[in-house]
């Protein structure tokens, strides 16, 4: 099996300045259900760490569905203003997951 064949994972942190805390967690909970409907969505999740971090938990059974999905309008619109309401780059990581993930569809050939 070839790593297109198998889903990919992206996750981080984001910790927001102290004024656009309230407006970041709006924001990022206003993504959570239109994500989870996106063709390719297997697992969008969204957590706030106690430090006031927030942690983004993301598994897509394609490529081509992540690029899709960077390419919305209102997740286009918050990414040009990030650094205005964050304290720091993101911490973000990309994978392809190992493991056998039982509800993604093979892709087509």
């Amino acid at each position: 099996m070839t790593n297109t064949d198998r889903p990919l994972s992206l996750y981080g942190f984001l910790r927001p300045r102290p004024e656009h805390a309230d407006e970041v967690r709006r924001t990022l909970s206003s993504f959570v259900e239109p994500t989870r409907q996106e063709p390719g969505n297997l697992q969008y999740h969204l957590h706030e760490h106690e430090d006031g971090r927030f942690f983004l938990y993301e598994v897509w059974r394609s490529q081509e569905d992540l690029d899709r999905h960077n390419a919305t309008p209102p997740l286009r619109a918050f990414l040009a203003n990030l650094s205005t309401f964050l304290e720091e780059a993101p911490e973000g990581y990309f994978d392809t997951m190992l493991s056998p993930y039982p509800e993604a569809e093979p892709l087509p050939a």
